[in-house]
């Protein structure tokens, strides 16, 4: 059996090293215009031979997203970026419209088949296989048990998300955010209004709220739990949804998907597997809560997802980052940030991130702190402390205290 990869989103440089250092064998980005995460920072072509370098030198794949729909103004742009890409070495790129994947193959790309081509069955996939596709990213509607059907009728990978959002419309295809506010999410710029809560209002001017459920509003995608049920389909990839999201979403989930991954095929032999798997996937399941998520569910993998709603306005997690301050200096022979405080105050033993462009994302517990040469326990607003880092950090990086939500709500 084949180990899977592991795809993880890097919506911007703190995300992608983020990726990166916690263990994805791939990372996925966009190029600023034609995306579906064009809310997401994403790159520009200058930064692409850059990126692909970075990436490169630690083992790390990268695939470019080329997927929204295509208008005639954009043929000329889009061949900019796919010689872009062929010039810099990007592994693939990931598109669906047939414009995109003519000049990819005529350029000698490897072809990714997005999963905004709605593909759900194994003709399909055969078809476009003739055009020239490596891989195909299925319709998240897609059970198990039709996965497996697909990768035993044909003769191309197979990548499929394992984590992250889900949308009421099949791969997204929505029109809601277009007609309310002129911003289509086949543009990648959805303002997900499905999310909010309703009011209904009778003719007679009488409000009814719409239970207590946001019932447009599907809970996210997680398949950590029965993991290894998709390593014995034998899909190609694994993909983790989140190119609009933090550096600490893209850490927590990659480093889980990652331990489970690997536990598996070191373990999958041993007689206490089960047990043992079971509770490292408990544990894991512990720190995927702990980052953004609307409620987790199976998605299609199992079965359908009947009422897997989200109850609550925006995120579930048991955990929120809240910044309190910046650093302004790093003393690398003592190992010492120098950070002003300009919100709320830091004590020792706090959960900190720090986050930044060329850092990526730390995170640890505070432990020695200093100011005007002295130790100290609580750093208020307003001031400037020396704080032992476990690793580089620079001017400009954020800092974020890790707190409970219970804390803040």
């Amino acid at each position: 059996m084949i180990k899977p990869e592991l795809m993880a989103p890097a919506g911007d440089w703190a995300c992608l090293r983020a990726a990166v250092d916690s263990g994805a064998d791939a990372v996925y980005l966009g190029i600023r215009g034609p995306s579906m995460r064009n809310k997401a920072e994403n790159f520009s072509l200058g930064e692409l031979k850059k990126v692909v370098n970075f990436c490169h030198k630690k083992t790390v794949k990268v695939y470019v997203t080329v997927n929204s729909i295509v208008y005639e103004w954009d043929l000329k742009n889009n061949e900019k970026i796919l010689e872009k890409c062929k010039e810099v070495g990007v592994d693939a790129v990931i598109c669906w419209d047939v414009s995109v994947i003519k000049q990819a193959k005529k350029l000698g790309l490897n072809v990714h088949l997005s999963t905004q081509a709605s593909i759900s069955n194994s003709e399909a996939v055969n078809f476009y296989k003739t055009l020239g596709i490596d891989r195909v990213v299925l319709a998240r509607e897609c059970s198990l048990e039709q996965i497996k059907e697909i990768i035993k009728n044909t003769n191309v990978e197979v990548e499929v998300f394992v984590h992250g959002a889900m949308c009421m419309a099949i791969s997204g295809r929505c029109f809601l955010s277009q007609f309310t506010d002129g911003s289509s999410a086949n543009r990648g710029v959805c303002i997900q209004n499905c999310r909010r809560e309703y009011t209904v209002i009778d003719d007679a001017g009488n409000k009814l709220k719409l239970g207590n459920d946001y019932i447009l509003s599907a809970e996210d995608l997680c398949a950590l739990p029965f993991i290894e049920k998709l390593i014995e389909a034998k899909i190609t990839c694994f993909k983790i949804e989140g190119r609009n999201k933090g550096a600490e979403y893209v850490k927590k989930a990659t480093e889980a998907y990652r331990k489970a991954i690997d536990f598996y095929f070191s373990n999958k032999d041993d007689k206490d597997f089960n047990i043992k798997f079971k509770k490292l996937k408990d544990e894991l399941m512990m720190q995927l809560k702990d980052v953004y998520n609307r409620g987790l569910s199976s998605g299609f993998f199992l079965n359908k997802p009947i009422n897997a709603w989200n109850n609550v306005h925006g995120s579930k997690s048991n955990k929120v980052k809240r910044e309190i301050g910046r650093v302004e200096n790093y003393l690398s022979k003592k190992g010492i940030a120098i950070v002003k405080i300009f919100s709320g105050e830091l004590k020792t033993e706090d959960h900190i991130f720090v986050i930044g462009k060329t850092t990526g994302i730390l995170e640890q517990e505070v432990g020695s702190m200093e100011m005007n040469g002295k130790k100290i326990d609580v750093v208020k607003q307003g001031q400037l402390v020396g704080l032992k880092v476990n690793g580089k950090v620079r001017e400009g990086d954020k800092v974020f205290l890790w707190v409970d939500r219970i804390t803040i709500d």
